[in-house]
């Protein structure tokens, strides 16, 4: 029975090594193991980007690779990187499909993790135009002003003590974006979005493998997926509660 195996296993890995050679792909690296790919070449000690490195030095500036499921196209040659997103930007514009990106990106339809196509190109017309014009930007240019003051008083007032100043200027971006979304921050709602904010980032850059693994779908406790649907909950619980309180300042406004 354990022979059977091995020889089906074998007898994979060849096929694919050679279907590779026939389909006109990049080199990849041999063997191509059933189920997990190449997943086995990133454990290691080295950082991630140190192993993609050594890869690339091998076998070339394109390289080809599956990460399970999933194929993956490693690119290290600046001219060539600069081609695919130039020339060949259209079909390289898509995302992949990840867990975190279906609960943080609203189901796929935020402008980040949105794939590329009309309802996109919509999102990124009004971000242009509400956000990123250069009126818009010179518009809010007194709020980042204000806020920059703050900060170089606040460092002023403790000249002769550490500062963490990855942590201040990420305040500071918080504090600039409250002020564009609510008008006001207040130590509070600045406490809040400061949680959030930080845990959508670690868990959107968290390697989760039943992403690349689906199989693992089924043996899994799914214990990454519910707190990314607890992280959810609280941004749009937060978001929520700004929109109401915006519409209750209309209200009244225009009932004076």
């Amino acid at each position: 029975m354990l022979f059977q195996i091995l020889l089906f296993l074998a007898f994979s890995v060849f096929t694919k090594h050679f279907l590779s050679k026939l389909q006109n792909l990049p080199p990849s690296p041999f063997p191509t193991l059933p189920i997990i790919g190449h997943l086995y070449l990133l454990k290691t000690k080295k950082p991630l980007h140190q192993t993609l490195s050594n890869l690339s030095n091998k076998y070339g500036p394109i390289v080809f690779l599956n990460f399970g499921s999933r194929p993956v196209l490693l690119i290290s040659s600046p001219s060539l990187a600069e081609e695919y997103l130039t020339k060949h930007d259209v079909v390289f514009a898509n995302r992949p499909r990840m867990l975190a990106r279906k609960h943080l990106g609203y189901n796929y339809t935020s402008l980040s993790w949105a794939p590329y196509g009309d309802h996109w190109r919509n999102l990124r017309k009004i971000a242009s135009l509400e956000i990123l014009s250069s009126h818009r930007v010179q518009t809010l240019s007194d709020i980042r002003s204000h806020e920059v003051h703050s900060l170089i008083r606040r460092l002023l007032s403790q000249k002769d003590q550490p500062v963490d100043m990855k942590a201040l200027f990420f305040e500071l971006t918080l504090n600039v974006m409250m002020r564009m979304i609510a008008g006001k921050h207040e130590v509070e709602e600045g406490r809040k979005i400061r949680e959030i904010v930080t845990e959508t980032f670690l868990l959107g850059g968290v390697t989760i493998m039943e992403d690349y693994l689906p199989f693992l779908w089924w043996v899994g406790n799914r214990g990454k997926e519910k707190r990314l649907i607890l992280v959810q909950e609280k941004r749009d619980g937060f978001m929520q509660s700004l929109i109401e309180e915006h519409r209750r300042m209309g209200s009244s406004e225009g009932e004076e």
